[in-house]
């Protein structure tokens, strides 16, 4: 399994960036909307569900897409 940027199994790592991030993600997918990216703590899995849907992607994909930004 790939090492992730995170602080423990599926948690993100994005208190402090989470805007920069949401940024450079709407730059790569054009498609994804503030909706898509709604961010809350705690609320990490709902998250991940919605980028894998639009994403098409899986929670590792969608993981590793973030942990590269």
């Amino acid at each position: 399994m790939a090492e992730a940027a995170t602080d423990s199994p599926g948690k993100l790592k994005v208190k402090g960036n989470w805007n920069e991030m949401k940024g450079k993600l709407k730059q790569k997918y054009a498609d994804l909307t503030d909706d898509d990216l709604l961010y809350a703590e705690g609320k990490e899995d709902e998250l991940y569900g919605r980028l894998q849907k639009r994403l098409g992607k899986t929670r590792e994909e969608v993981d590793r897409i973030l942990n590269e930004l």
